[in-house]
C-alpha cells in the first residue's frame, strides 16, 4: 500500500507497512502510479513520449530495487497475527483530583468538571488506594504515569503534595519510578504551586486556547469574565523556570476560530515552544462544533500552518508542535501503533469516589464503570472489549494509509459520535491524516531531502 500526496510541490510517497517515505521526482511519480497493474514494457510505452526512454529504464530499475528491499509495496506483517496483550498490566491512571471547576468553559465534555454527578475532591485515601492499585497491577513494569486531572486539580493541592510524596515512598519499596503531571486551567497556579512542579520534576500540561478574545470566549470564570490575562500570566512565569520535566501548552480550536494557526503564532509570541491545539469535540447541537462543510478550510488551515512552522524553524525560532511530531524511524512500540491510547486496559481513570473507567472521557457513563481501587476490575468484559480495539477489528481503518500513525483514532469520540468503539469519528480521521500530512512534509524539509 502507498501513499502518495503533493505538499507545496515536492512529491512524496509513503510506503505504508514499511514507513519507508521517499522524495519522488515526476517520472517515478508516474511510474508508481501504474507500477502495481502494468508491465513494465506497459510502463515504458505508455511513458515513452513525455520521458526520455533511458531516464524510464533507469528509474524502473531503481523502484524495483526498493521493493526488493521491502521499501516499496510492502505487505502489512501483522494483520494475520495480531493479537493484542492480556497480562492485564496497568501502567498509566488518570486520577482526578477534583470533580469541580473554578471555570465554566463552554466546551468543556466534563460537565463543567463535575463528568454529571455531584461537585467533590479526591480525598487522601482514596488517591493512596488508586496508587497502590497502579503498583500492584503494572506487573513487571518499572515506569508508572499518574495524571492529575479534573475539574480543575488544584483546588484539591493539598491532597496532590501528599499523594506525590506518598507515591515517591510506595514506588521506591517496590522498585518502581512515578511519573506526575498536572493538567491544569491556570488559574491557581502560583508560585508555591510552581515551585512544587519544579522540585518535584513534574510534567505540566497548561491549558490555553490562544489570542484574548478566543480563550476569554470560551473559558469564561463562573461570573463570565475572562481567565486569558490571569492565565497567561502565571504560565509565562512557570515556563521562564524550564521545568526540568517539560510541559505543553494546550489549546482547542473550534469552529469560532477556523483560523486556529494565528492562535498557534500568538502563543509562540507569548514565549511558549511546546503547544498542542486540538479541534474540539462536541455535539452537533452546539454552535462551535465542526460541520461537514468546515473540512476543507480546516485543511487549508493546517497547510498554513505547516508553512508558518517551517519559516520559523528555517530563522531559528522553531516551535514543537505536538500533532506534527511523529516519528519515520520507527515509532511508538507496536501496541501503541496498532490499538492506541491504551485506554480501558492499559490506562484508566480514577473518581474521587474510587471508581475506574476506560478513560477520563468515559467518567460518569456507568455502564463503563469497571470496579473500583479496592476491589479492583469487576467487569472484565469492558476490558476484553477495549483491548480488541485495535486497527485490524475496525472496518474503516484496515485499508487507511494512516493506520500505523493515528491507532485507529479515540475511542471516545467513535462512541460519542457512533455509539461503537470500533467504528471511528470521520471528520476526526480526516484531521488526523492531513496532519500526518504536514507532518511527514516537514520531517522531509527537516532532513533537506526537498
Amino acid at each position: 500500500m502507498l501513499h502518495k500526496f503533493i505538499f507545496d510541490g515536492v512529491r512524496i510517497v509513503l510506503d505504508v507497512h514499511s514507513g519507508a517515505v521517499h522524495v519522488v521526482d515526476e517520472l517515478a511519480w508516474e511510474i508508481l502510479e501504474r507500477f502495481s497493474t502494468a508491465t513494465q514494457e506497459e510502463i515504458k510505452e505508455a511513458l515513452s513520449g513525455q520521458y526520455d526512454d533511458g531516464e524510464i529504464h533507469q528509474a524502473l530499475v531503481e523502484i524495483e530495487g526498493l521493493v526488493h528491499e521491502g521499501l516499496l509495496f510492502t505487505e502489512d506483517p501483522y494483520q494475520s497475527s495480531y493479537q493484542p496483550r492480556r497480562d492485564g498490566v496497568v501502567k498509566a491512571l488518570c486520577l482526578h483530583a477534583a470533580h469541580d471547576c473554578n471555570l465554566r468553559c463552554k466546551y468543556c465534555f466534563a460537565g463543567q468538571g463535575q463528568f454529571g454527578g455531584p461537585s467533590g475532591l479526591l480525598p487522601v485515601e482514596v488517591g493512596q488506594a488508586a496508587i497502590d492499585f497502579v503498583i500492584q497491577q503494572s506487573g513487571n513494569r518499572k515506569n508508572i504515569e499518574i495524571d492529575f486531572f479534573g475539574g480543575e486539580p488544584l483546588l484539591n493541592f493539598k491532597t496532590i503534595k501528599k499523594l506525590v510524596a506518598y507515591g515517591r515512598e510506595k514506588a521506591k519499596g517496590a522498585g518502581k519510578e512515578f511519573k506526575f503531571t498536572l493538567t491544569t486551567n491556570g488559574v491557581l497556579l502560583n508560585q508555591e504551586v510552581q515551585q512544587f512542579l519544579l522540585d518535584n520534576h513534574m510534567a505540566a500540561v497548561l491549558s490555553l486556547d490562544g489570542r484574548p478574545e478566543i480563550h476569554n470566549a470560551m473559558r469564561p470564570t463562573p461570573s463570565g469574565k475572562g481567565s486569558y490575562s490571569q492565565v497567561v500570566k502565571a504560565f509565562q512565569e512557570y515556563v521562564r523556570q524550564q521545568p526540568p520535566a517539560g510541559y505543553y501548552i494546550r489549546g482547542t480550536y473550534t469552529r469560532h476560530n477556523q483560523d486556529f494557526s494565528r492562535d498557534v503564532l500568538h502563543m509562540a509570541e507569548l514565549g511558549f515552544r511546546d503547544l498542542s491545539v486540538e479541534p474540539v469535540v462536541a455535539g452537533r447541537d452546539t454552535d462551535y462544533a465542526f460541520r461537514e462543510e468546515d473540512l476543507p478550510a480546516l485543511l487549508e488551515e493546517y497547510t498554513r500552518l505547516t508553512r508558518q512552522l517551517l519559516e520559523r524553524r528555517q530563522a531559528g525560532e522553531p516551535i514543537n508542535f505536538f500533532h506534527f511530531n511523529i516519528d519515520l524511524q520507527g515509532g511508538p512500540c507496536l501496541p501503541k501503533r496498532l490499538s492506541g491510547c491504551g485506554a480501558g486496559y492499559e490506562y484508566l481513570a480514577v473518581t474521587p469516589e474510587g471508581d475506574l473507567y476506560p478513560c477520563h472521557q468515559f467518567v460518569g457513563k456507568q455502564d463503563f464503570r469497571l470496579g473500583n481501587v479496592w476491589e479492583g476490575i469487576k467487569k472484565p468484559e469492558i476490558i476484553d472489549n477495549f483491548r480488541q480495539t485495535h486497527i485490524y477489528n475496525k472496518r474503516e481503518c484496515v485499508d487507511c494509509w494512516a493506520k500505523f500513525y493515528c491507532s485507529g483514532g479515540c475511542h471516545a469520540n467513535a462512541m460519542a459520535f457512533n455509539g461503537d468503539l470500533l467504528k471511528p469519528y470521520s471528520l476526526g480521521c480526516q484531521l488526523a491524516k492531513k496532519r500526518f500530512e504536514c507532518a511527514i512534509y516537514l520531517q522531509v524539509k527537516q532532513a533537506g531531502l526537498a
